[in-house]
């Protein structure tokens, strides 16, 4: 946010400028100013994006913005972070994190795809419906309810999360 006002600012202050200087004075090059819509789309861009895989299935996931996310990218960032998942339910698999991430439980009903934070240190991702107080992390978005069971739901599962 800070580059963005300084390249703001300083937009301005080159327009002003301009407007004063004498109509004698040579035309100076200058180099093509970044728009705010340039330099945020950089910093997103530099941002890592967090992965996961089931077993040997890569999946595609939209993750939600909060501080539990936020934190298991941290966890992701040096090395990829192998979470032992467990059948529980007919419905879900639970795996210790190995450490608390922050949480914002809300009473939730889930469906396939779902990814939670349950308790703080565990991650549960779901085939099935369940409802509890969980803290929401995601939803895989390339898998149907069907792929989901076979992916899940055949026993139990290791999935990885990387940074990248």
């Amino acid at each position: 946010m800070k580059r963005v006002f300084c390249l703001m600012l300083g937009i301005l202050v080159m327009s002003g400028c301009a407007s004063e200087a004498p109509a004698q004075q040579e035309t100076v090059q200058q180099e093509p100013v970044q728009t705010a819509a340039a330099v945020i789309q950089e910093e997103k861009e530099e941002e890592k994006m967090l992965n996961m895989m089931i077993g040997d299935t890569a999946v595609e996931v939209v993750w939600e913005e909060n501080g539990s996310v936020h934190a298991l990218k941290e966890l992701a960032e040096d090395s990829p972070l192998s979470i032992q998942m467990s059948m529980y339910g007919g419905f879900e698999q639970v795996g210790p994190i190995g450490t608390s991430l922050p949480r914002n439980d809300v009473q939730t009903t889930t469906s396939s795809g779902d990814i939670v934070l349950y308790s703080g240190d565990q991650i549960v991702v779901f085939y099935g419906s369940n409802s509890w107080a969980y803290t929401r992390l995601g939803h895989i978005t390339d898998k149907t309810q069907a792929e989901m069971a076979e992916l899940l739901g055949n026993g139990d599962v290791v999935i990885t999360l990387s940074a990248e």
